[in-house]
């Protein structure tokens, strides 16, 4: 089996970890009932939280982006870069506060039906996210121009034989002018 090979791989900041990590504080506040339990979270949180960053992962190969997360239940997405119609960035405040940005991938027919906002898959944390959206975006639009550009591929026999019939049937219509 021929493995695709990897243009870019995403790289994830621990950054994200904490941004979970008070996320999770901050619904348990808004939830008062919760409240006791934020520092078990902290404490459990961080590790939880970690072993998931590490299962993260995403890949840029030359026609698709290869997606994989999750923990207990493990999801691996691969999607096709010509079915790629937008890549989102998002921010919350706190997300805004931290410089982390939430990268959503949307495609042809996935609004709507994945979810909030219609996106595909969302991707929180990636290192230097704009610049790994732009080569996303970049190696989609190569490849739609290297699929739009057709290549002309001869048969040199069956062309020759191809203008051989037409110089044939030239010849015909020359000889079947001058009779006339």
């Amino acid at each position: 089996m021929n493995t695709p090979r990897n243009l870019v791989e995403a790289e994830f900041t621990n950054k994200v970890c904490t941004y979970w990590l008070l996320s999770g504080a901050l619904v348990m506040l808004v939830c008062v009932v919760t409240i006791p339990l934020i520092p078990l979270w902290f404490i459990f949180g961080t590790l939880i939280t970690r072993k998931y960053l590490e299962l993260n992962s995403s890949a840029l190969t030359e026609k698709s982006l290869i997606v994989r997360k999750g923990m207990f239940n493990r999801i691996e997405k691969t999607i096709p870069l010509e079915k790629i119609t937008d890549l989102g960035l998002k921010q919350g405040p706190i997300m805004r506060a931290m410089e982390l940005h939430a990268l959503t991938v949307e495609t042809a027919g996935s609004s709507g039906s994945a979810g909030a906002g219609g996106a595909l898959v969302s991707l929180i944390g990636i290192t230097d996210t704009i610049e790994f959206r732009n080569k996303v975006l970049a190696q989609r639009d190569s490849l739609m121009n290297a699929e739009s550009t057709p290549t002309v591929q001869r048969d040199q026999p069956n062309d020759q034989n191809l203008l051989a019939d037409i110089r044939d049937t030239l010849h015909r219509i020359e000889e079947s002018v001058k009779q006339r």
